[in-house]
């Protein structure tokens, strides 16, 4: 079996992949909103505005409401994802 030799270029390498990996990660995170409106959500699901409002109503998605237009936290949104993720064996 043959050796690999690692050198300091190949870890500072490594070190500059891993760096911009983990700031790409970090970035998309913070430009993330943390309130979305209805449409938003509906592009996000691609679902109707029927099935919007039916997850309002019986309460699986929680919402605000401000003057008329309906606000969505993306954690509630995720959390409702998750809750209602099936493993396929």
């Amino acid at each position: 079996m043959a050796a690999t030799i690692i050198t300091t270029d190949d870890l500072y390498q490594f070190k500059h992949e891993l760096l911009h990996e983990i700031r790409e990660m970090l970035g998309a995170k913070q430009n993330q909103k943390e309130w979305l409106r209805s449409s938003e959500i509906r592009k996000m699901l691609k679902i109707s505005p029927g099935t919007l409002q039916n997850m309002r109503v019986n309460g699986t998605l929680p919402y605000t409401k401000i003057g008329g237009v309906i606000y969505y936290n993306h954690e509630d949104v995720m959390k409702v994802l998750n809750d209602n993720k099936y493993n396929v064996d």
